[in-house]
């Protein structure tokens, strides 16, 4: 179900908390009548009491992919689930390009939430010594059958600690409950003082208003870093609509 723009500017500055979710501003009758169709078809019931649509579940949660694709879907996917939507050619080929990657240039890079390594072989083209890291199973085997990848390693890349420091860091991570901020945040770990790290990102870095993000682009600007937006279904071939830009953010030197 499509949702119309006026009703996700409603969305977007409504204030949540936990399952609550309250509108601000004043909706006239048509305005109110779409939005709350929109929150009922996503799981949100009008409580008079609380004066709030009531969830089940966060309502930042449920109303994040809502923002994100401008579509109310009630289908989930084990790809939804772990975030993983591959990264199109398209895709791949402009975070190459940002990235400054040259061949004959001797760098480290890393994939982290590799997926089934699209980036990975795309680095490889270059001669870079190329590592990834990986949770899902079925992506691993994928990965380990890339002829020329270095490492590979399996889990949540949140919980793995960097043993070596890396020139380049190219990622795709997931993006529910901002996880794409914390994947990058993480990354910015793993790479060297010098290094430069390029990733795709939900289109939510450049306007939500929550501590999180607003500390995030501060961090952009204090690096010099860019936000670049990719254009509207850039991800349409692996099953999404969301919305993405790709990030650059240098070492700190």
């Amino acid at each position: 179900m499509k949702v119309a723009n006026d009703v996700l500017n409603v969305l977007v500055a409504a204030d949540m908390d936990g399952p609550l979710l309250v509108l601000t501003g004043q909706l006239d009758r048509a305005l109110y009548t779409a939005t709350n169709k929109v929150l009922e078809a996503a799981g949100g019931k009008w409580d008079k009491k609380a004066k709030a649509h009531v969830f089940t579940v966060d309502a930042s949660d449920a109303m994040e992919q809502i923002i994100q694709t401008g579509e109310v879907t009630l289908i989930r996917t084990i790809q939804q689930d772990y975030g993983y939507f591959p990264s199109p050619p398209a895709v791949v080929a402009r975070l190459i390009e940002l990235a400054d990657i040259k061949p004959g240039i001797d760098r480290w890079a890393l994939e982290p939430s590799a997926g089934k390594g699209a980036i990975a072989a795309e680095l490889l083209k270059f001669e870079h010594n190329v590592d990834c890291i990986e949770l899902l199973d079925q992506n691993i085997e994928v990965l380990r059958q890339i002829q020329g990848v270095n490492a590979v390693q399996q889990g949540d890349f949140l919980d793995i600690s960097p043993e070596v420091l890396y020139d380049r860091v190219v990622m795709n991570p997931p993006f529910a409950k901002q996880a794409d901020i914390k994947h990058v945040l993480h990354a910015l770990k793993f790479l060297k003082t010098d290094g430069l790290l390029v990733s795709v990102m939900s289109f939510g870095v450049t306007f939500r208003d929550d501590r999180l993000t607003r500390d995030f682009r501060d961090l952009i600007r204090a690096r010099d870093g860019d936000i670049e937006a990719l254009d509207d279904g850039a991800f349409k071939a692996s099953g999404t609509m969301v919305r993405t830009v790709i990030v650059t953010i240098p070492g700190a030197a």
